[in-house]
């Protein structure tokens, strides 16, 4: 079973981005994601409006997820599917923080409410094919909160694992170089495999303030479960129309999926 998935930092619209705003780059990004014909993708630092104007540019797609303020309100880590590809089972959201449930709480000096968002999938065709995926957007000051939300995200995939043993996808821009201890935790757990270890050479940057540029490391990953054969990724760093769509170039995974246990 081929999946192809993506992790996509859209930039929050900004008025100091001048010609930079969503405006300018909502066609630009609905291009990219066309481009590359995801099956499911986790975006960061989407609004409600920009989510609902990428949804009516990308009809195949529907979306979940809720602002990190709760609601429509504030950023969304929302991920996006192919509706006559898979189906939801099952979705939800917590908070990174040591009121999970609450809110746009935030906890550990993180800048801002950090939120994960999950759900579980079966393929149309092959209702016995499952997966699980989980996106999110770590925080950019603290270390400690980043090292707290990884655990917390690792916590909630080993519960959802204990009761199915589906196939798992995470994505997310976790704000953190390969050195970085978020990196390693993830690395070092046996059932996880980074995507990026498939590359002969480095990654490169994933970050680039509009700039573009090659040199670099990467802070937005997929990670997946060994049932999971990994195929190639890709690094668009690509221009649309003359623009680049965000400040983070969007990794994109081919995959399949071995095997589903029970």
């Amino acid at each position: 079973m081929n999946v192809k998935v993506m992790t996509f930092n859209l930039r929050v619209d900004s008025p100091t981005d001048h010609n930079n705003v969503w405006s300018n780059r909502v066609d630009k990004v609905a291009e990219m994601i066309v481009k590359h014909d995801p099956i499911i993708f986790g975006i960061q630092e989407g609004l409600y409006y920009m989510l609902t104007q990428l949804e009516e540019r990308l009809h195949c797609y529907h979306w979940l997820g809720q602002g990190r303020d709760g609601g429509n309100n504030g950023e969304f880590s929302a991920i996006f599917y192919k509706k006559d590809i898979v189906s939801l089972i099952e979705e939800g959201q917590f908070w990174l923080s040591e009121n999970p449930d609450e809110p746009g709480s935030k906890s550990w000096g993180a800048a801002c409410p950090r939120v994960c968002t999950w759900g579980h999938f079966k393929f149309l065709q092959e209702s016995e094919k499952e997966f699980s995926f989980y996106n999110t957007h770590l925080d950019h000051i603290s270390q400690e909160a980043r090292e707290k939300g990884i655990q917390m995200i690792w916590d909630k995939i080993k519960t959802h694992r204990q009761k199915k043993k589906r196939t798992v996808f995470l994505t997310g821009d976790l704000n953190a170089l390969p050195e970085n201890n978020v990196i390693k935790f993830l690395q070092a757990k046996e059932e996880m495999v980074d995507s990026y270890s498939i590359l002969k050479g480095e990654a490169g940057p994933t970050f680039h303030s509009f700039s573009g540029g090659t040199k670099g490391y990467p802070i937005d990953y997929i990670f997946v479960t060994k049932d999971v054969h990994l195929q190639n990724i890709i690094v668009d760093r690509s221009k649309v129309n003359g623009g680049f769509p965000s400040d983070h170039y969007p990794v994109i995974l081919m995959s399949s999926i071995i095997r589903n246990k029970s």
